[in-house]
């Protein structure tokens, strides 16, 4: 079993929901399907769709077909991850920008 946690800012806001907000149903319900088996099952539940970023200590989750969405984690101890960052990609390669957003909120959760 796992545990999902969601990074959110210091006044209380959770950027990822914003961001699930934005999307259409049918696009949410694929990212909450991932998060839910990987909260019931585990990362190993989710194999498929995640893969590690190099030189990061960041995971993402990939939603693939004509939606190409990202979201952003990072592993905190067995089977449980900081969801910090979504977007969806429009190009072959994943922003830096994206990337550092992602990073920054990881730094931010860390030094708290």
């Amino acid at each position: 079993m796992g545990k999902v946690f969601y990074y959110t800012t210091a006044a209380g806001e959770n950027p990822f929901n914003n961001f699930l907000d934005s999307l259409s149903e049918r696009q949410q319900r694929k990212i909450l399907r991932i998060l839910t088996n990987i909260g019931t099952y585990g990362l190993t539940s989710a194999i498929p769709h995640i893969k590690k970023l190099t030189g990061t200590p960041l995971w993402e989750i990939r939603v693939l077909g004509q939606d190409n969405i990202r979201v952003f984690y990072a592993a905190l101890v067995k089977d449980s991850i900081l969801v910090l960052h979504g977007f969806s990609k429009k190009s072959q390669k994943t922003p830096s920008k994206e990337v550092e957003i992602a990073a920054n909120r990881l730094k931010d959760w860390l030094d708290t």
